[in-house]
């Protein structure tokens, strides 16, 4: 099976050839024909399974009929790196169509975006604050939205949008076709899925559990000994590309320098920095001049860097669907990965509670010649 068998547009086509996209995973074997058909579509899938691709091609698609100069398609994501994650998709998808799409998030100047809406842009992709913002500026115009995309809806509420998103719903038009995405489906999700959606295809893939192409490690360990034992683990493993995830923005950034005295290449990303300063992060990080990301969870999504091969909770995160996300980072794209977790005696509850979504134990393990005494 190919992305010949959807009837793309040859430019889309080629976008898709470009991008290096060969087999569709199963959410885009599932999904892309239900988008194609103009079906409102519920999908619910882990993070790193392809779900970007689900609404991106069949828009460009749409994009490619139909007239070009105002705002047709809305996708609402909740960070600014995943807005750019899908902007960069759409983009590379789309270079063979005339379709432009723009970003709108917080944290940098309105003038650059204001302007690139005013050039004209077919496709948004937005923060709910900011496009909330802009639409009272009336520096965009979205009564012509045909497809309306909430991305990561799990995580927008998760962070205190769902008012916004409400708001955001009463500007678009009422004739539209919704497409709505989450990683988990608790009970105020289901509620806003079931009022905004109408007889919607629903697609789920697998169980709301990190990936299967993921293997689990736990290691048990004191507070004291934390760093010790992350530089002793970056010694003895042969690693590509580490994404570190700590609790505090203050954390990350001693963390990333004191990692930087030991000559790895290492950055940190945390919420404190510029816009400018967490992509040069990011990019940095996936065109491999850093090895090492040590991050806090605004890192948790929004990263599609595939070569990532471990993810090391350095402290642990505070719910299961945390954990879920940040693991999400590895093992994409059908590759593999591993993810230690350092726990301590305080953590027990918490890996419990991950262990009931995996369905097994995770192997605890010990680091071959650490001294745990030490302190």
């Amino acid at each position: 099976m190919n992305f010949e068998q959807f009837s793309f547009d040859p430019r889309i086509r080629a976008g898709i050839k470009a991008a290096g996209y060969v087999t569709p995973t199963p959410i885009q074997q599932q999904a892309i024909p239900a988008v194609l058909k103009g079906h409102d579509v519920l999908g619910v899938a882990q993070t790193g399974t392809g779900k970007t691709a689900v609404f991106v091609l069949p828009i460009l698609q749409r994009l490619t009929q139909g007239p070009l100069g105002r705002v047709r398609a809305l996708i609402v994501a909740p960070t600014r790196e995943l807005a750019e994650q899908i902007h960069e998709a759409t983009v590379d998808l789309g270079q063979r169509t005339r379709v432009r799409s723009a970003t709108v998030y917080g944290g940098v100047s309105k003038k650059a975006q204001v302007e690139a809406l005013r050039r004209g842009a077919e496709i948004v992709v937005a923060c709910p604050g900011r496009l909330l913002d802009l639409a009272n500026d009336r520096s965009i115009d979205l009564s012509h939205v045909e497809v309306l995309v909430l991305d990561e809806a799990d995580r927008m509420c998760d962070m205190g949008f769902l008012p916004d998103i409400r708001r955001i719903l009463k500007l678009v038009p009422a004739r539209r076709q919704t497409l709505f995405f989450a990683a988990t489906m608790p009970e105020e999700i289901r509620e806003l899925a079931d009022s905004i959606l109408k007889d919607p295809v629903a697609v789920q893939i697998g169980v709301i559990a990190p990936a299967k192409t993921v293997s689990h490690a736990i290691y048990p360990v004191s507070q004291a000994l934390k760093k010790n034992l992350l530089l002793a683990t970056l010694e003895q493993t042969a690693t590509g590309r580490v994404l570190i995830f700590t609790r505090t923005k203050y954390r990350a950034r001693n963390l990333a320098r004191d990692l930087e005295k030991r000559r790895y290449r290492v950055s940190a990303l945390q919420g404190n920095m510029s816009q400018n300063g967490r992509q040069k992060a990011i990019d940095g990080f996936r065109n491999g001049r850093y090895d090492i990301l040590v991050a806090t969870d605004v890192a948790s999504r929004g990263i599609d860097v595939s070569e990532i091969s471990h993810v090391i909770n350095f402290d642990m995160p505070d719910t299961v669907d945390a954990y879920t996300h940040r693991i999400g980072r590895t093992g994409r794209a059908q590759s593999t990965g591993e993810a230690f977790t350092f726990m301590t005696q305080g953590d027990e509850p918490l890996v419990r509670e991950i262990e009931k979504v995996l369905g097994k134990r995770i192997e605890r393990r010990r680091l071959p010649g650490f001294n745990y005494q030490h302190r």
